[in-house]
Parts: structure tokens; sequence; C-alpha cells
């Protein structure tokens, strides 16, 4: 699977940027969607306009950790892998037993959105498995990605050389849109527009990045370490019955 966000709606961390910056744009023309297309002929690209693109295909896919897209109400998602609870989740969020991964976290999103009484990160914290998803929604122009506290499924994120953000389950692929700026996603993190990067398991602490240097010496884009020294400030996230949107706080 594969997202490229313009950086309008996705800022990309500073830190992922590499000293030397590729020369690609990932959006430009639609290069890192066609390379996509030529590693997996029959995959899908979704358009979503001036905020970027989605693509993903069924092939070469681990049985045990499927991909899975669905869009509802304009909310797109894609998700990898297998939620251990997803009896418990539909009844929380009220879903029927036909639902899927993908409409849970689409759901578990629109609770957020629509100022649910939980925190975003005890939301994520929730989904109990193995995965790794990612999210827009065009109405509020809001994205919102995250992977599990093991990194069970492979998950890469990069910045662009114009600065959009790039994230895929292929190396390779975030590679040859993001040069030397790319790094695994963290583990355990959840990612949106505006607040940032965070830690759903640590979610009072600040995380530090770590420059990723190989064995010639070279940075290649930075790894995300909890600080367990410097704790964050409260967002003050407004609860239900707030006239504030939640995309403001998060």
């Amino acid at each position: 699977m594969l997202a490229v966000f313009d950086k309008s709606v996705a800022k990309s961390p500073e830190a992922l940027q590499s000293p030397e910056p590729g020369s690609v744009s990932a959006l430009k023309d639609g290069f890192l969607a066609q390379h996509f297309g030529s590693v997996h002929p029959s995959s899908v690209t979704v358009n979503l306009g001036s905020s970027g693109l989605f693509a993903y295909s069924n092939e070469r896919q681990n049985p045990l950790l499927p991909r899975l897209f669905a869009v509802v109400d304009d909310i797109f998602c894609l998700f990898q892998g297998h939620i251990e609870n997803v009896a418990l989740l539909k009844q929380q969020y009220g879903l029927n037993k036909t639902a899927n991964e993908v409409i849970i976290v689409i759901e578990a999103y629109r609770t957020l959105r629509d100022r649910g009484p939980y925190p975003a990160d005890q939301v994520v914290r929730d989904i109990q498995g193995k995965f790794a998803f990612i999210l827009y929604d065009t109405t509020s122009k809001v994205s919102f990605v995250a992977a599990d506290v093991d990194g069970n499924v492979p998950f890469f994120w990069g910045t662009d050389s114009e600065g959009h953000l790039v994230i895929a389950d292929d190396e390779e692929v975030v590679k040859k849109g993001c040069g030397k700026s790319f790094a695994p996603f963290p583990k355990g993190c959840f990612f949106t527009s505006s607040g940032g990067l965070r830690s759903f398991e640590h979610p009072h602490n600040e995380l530090k990045a770590v420059p990723r240097v190989d064995s010639s010496g070279e940075v290649y884009g930075a790894t995300f370490k909890v600080d367990a020294e410097v704790k964050k400030e409260s967002s003050g996230m407004p609860r239900v019955g707030s006239a504030a949107n939640w995309s403001t706080d998060y």
C-alpha cells in the first residue's frame, strides 16, 4: 500500500529530511504512483485531488496480514494486518457483524473527529493486534496514520524533494520517492496532520529524533524514540459538547 500526501495536508517531520535530499517529486506527473503500478501491475490508484493519492494491490501479500481498502463518507483508509479484538471493537462502535478491520478504523476515527469522549492515543491503543493503517478524511483534510507497538507490519515513511509525505509498506517504493530521506515508521506511534507524531504507548512523553546512520556514515532520515525525561504539554482535547473541532488539536 502507498499514500502520498501533499505537504499542505500532512507536513513531514523535519528530522526525516536527510542532509542530501533526493531530487524526485513523488506527486509530480504521478511519478510514484506510476512506479508503484509498474511494480504491482494490478494495483489501483485513488486520486485525492490536490491532497495526494492512495495506491494498493493485493498481490504478494501475507495471508496472515491482508491489505484492505474502504471509503466511507469521504474517509479513505488503507489497512494491513489483523485485529485480535474485532468483536469487542464492533460492539464498542456499534458496528454490525459484517464490519471488517478497515471499517473499524474508519469508525474509530469518526468517533474522534466528532468529538468522542476518548483521547486519540487511547482509541489507537484499544486496537489490539498486528496492524498499520493510513487514513485520509477529504472533508476536514486530516490524515491519520498508525502502526502497532511491535512493528509487525512492514511500514515506512519519508519526505520527497518538495516536502510531501510518502508512506508505504514497501521500503523500495519509499526510497524511490524519497532518496535517503526515509525511515521505518515508529512502532507504537500515530501521526496526524495537525498534531504530528505521537506515541500511543507513552502519550505523555515527547519523541526525540535520532539520525539513522549506515555503515559508511551516511545519514538516512531518522528514527523516533520516546524521551523518558521530557513530558508533553496537555493538548486539552475537547470533549463531547465542545465547539472546538477535534482536528485542530490532533
